[in-house]
């Protein structure tokens, strides 16, 4: 492993993290209207679009299993990381069980923050709780959106 990105990563998890808690601080207290405002997004619709589309796609794969395909829609970086895609369903099911149990997800409104696309999706559990997954995009050299990484937060909005 190449020392300077070991040495790098700490700070860009610290970094992550805050960028987490701020958007948790955004998103959890305001319901917000699934469709950016055009007077303040920084990416045009179509993107947004493509954006939540690979989402729901990767969501859909982890719900069907469907290991191959929900690695599919991750990065370059991630899919290095992980290696296979069932090394990588394996983390979603430890860390990101939500993710799959989720019995209602609704995606509010993204944001571009310091150069980073983040996508929000709401995750409503079987029993209501309520979490936030903090989605970071990257746009490939090809113009397609893959996920290169994801935040579970909980949310202080109360399921119904």
């Amino acid at each position: 492993m190449n020392v300077a990105a070991s040495v790098a990563e700490p700070a860009r998890r610290r970094h992550l993290w805050m960028l987490a808690a701020a958007l948790v601080a955004l998103f959890a207290h305001v319901d917000v209207p699934a469709q950016p405002r055009t007077a303040d997004k920084s990416l045009p619709a179509a993107d947004w679009k493509a954006i939540r589309q690979v989402i729901g796609d990767q969501v859909r794969a982890l719900k069907a299993d469907d290991a191959a395909k929900a690695f599919s829609f991750a990065s370059p970086g991630i899919r290095e990381q992980f290696g296979t895609p069932e090394n990588f369903l394996g983390m979603v099911r430890t860390a990101y069980g939500a993710l799959i149990a989720a019995r209602y997800t609704e995606f509010l409104e993204g944001a571009v923050i310091d150069g980073n696309v983040i996508q929000p999706l709401r995750l409503i559990a079987p029993d209501n709780t309520v979490q936030v997954a903090l989605y970071t995009m990257e746009k490939q050299k090809d113009g397609r959106w893959r996920i290169s990484g994801c935040v579970l937060a909980p949310s202080t909005v109360q399921a119904a």
